[in-house]
């Protein structure tokens, strides 16, 4: 009877997790991350630390929980986690990129910028540290700076959407309207069939007195996506400023019936009695 007791003790010893080495754990771990079982994976990575603790591979375990604390949205223990891994290896760039993210997540935006620089300084050409810093320097309107990220991103990779994007909005915010006609002309011999880059084009064109050249970039944009209220919007509001009120008033009730906000489109309509 104890013969049997024991054998059966020890055929479940391996999924107790006990008589596995430190690499079987983490990898049983990792298995459970990738069926999306996080607490299980969790539990295992928790595991390992305990059997290593001063492990240097540690960083990887803690970055992985970081990772799966992520994905739930529990935005301060992956900081805690994302920080442990680094206070072990301080150049893991991976880390340090999604720590960035979590200080965002939870309006840190001064600390993920320190986290993206030093990604910069391990790794000048990182894409997204570039376009993310790019992007605070935004928010803190030093377009200077931004603007260098910019134009550094797309010297690596010119066929960057996102980065000429960015570089659209802060030519716009920096008074530069030809310039970002430019860079829109750009995208779109790259994405002819993106809708929203020919409202943009519309809206830039219209402040700046090209209210014809406007409503047919605003008519293609309506052709390539009809269920799409913002064309229907900023062709509404072009009516409206040339005293066209039948007009716009059907572009703005157009917008409410394909779900643009009531709270917008409402003050515009009555302006059109």
């Amino acid at each position: 009877m104890k013969q049997l007791f024991f054998l059966c003790f020890a055929l479940l010893l391996p999924s107790l997790g006990f008589g596995q080495t430190y690499q079987e754990l983490y990898e049983q771990a990792l298995e459970w991350e990738a069926k999306d079982s996080l607490a299980k994976a969790e539990e295992l990575f928790r595991q390992v630390l305990k059997m290593e603790p001063a492990n240097p591979r540690n960083a990887f375990v803690f970055s992985n929980i970081g990772v799966m604390q992520q994905r739930a949205r529990q935005y301060d223990a992956a900081i805690e986690s994302f920080s442990y891994a680094l206070n072990i290896s301080p150049t893991l760039v991976s880390t340090r990129l999604n720590r960035a993210v979590a200080y965002i997540e939870v309006g840190l935006s001064n600390k993920a910028y320190v986290d993206y620089c030093e990604v910069l300084d391990v790794d000048k050409t990182n894409k997204e540290a570039l376009l993310m810093r790019a992007h605070i320097y935004m928010t803190r309107r030093d377009y200077k700076n931004a603007r260098k990220d910019y134009n550094q991103l797309l010297n690596i990779d010119p066929a960057n959407y996102s980065g000429r994007l960015g570089l659209v909005l802060l030519n716009q915010h920096d008074g530069r309207p030809k310039e970002s006609l430019d860079e829109l002309n750009v995208l779109l011999e790259q994405y002819p069939r993106n809708a929203n880059l020919y409202v943009m084009r519309a809206n830039i064109e219209s402040e700046n007195g090209k209210q014809e050249l406007a409503l047919m970039d605003l008519e293609e944009a309506i052709r390539l996506d009809p269920n799409s209220p913002e064309p229907y919007i900023s062709r509404g509001e072009i009516y409206l400023a040339r005293k066209k009120k039948k007009d716009a008033r059907r572009d703005f009730e157009k917008a409410l019936k394909l779900g643009a906000p009531h709270s917008e489109i409402h003050p515009l309509i009555l302006q059109c009695k």
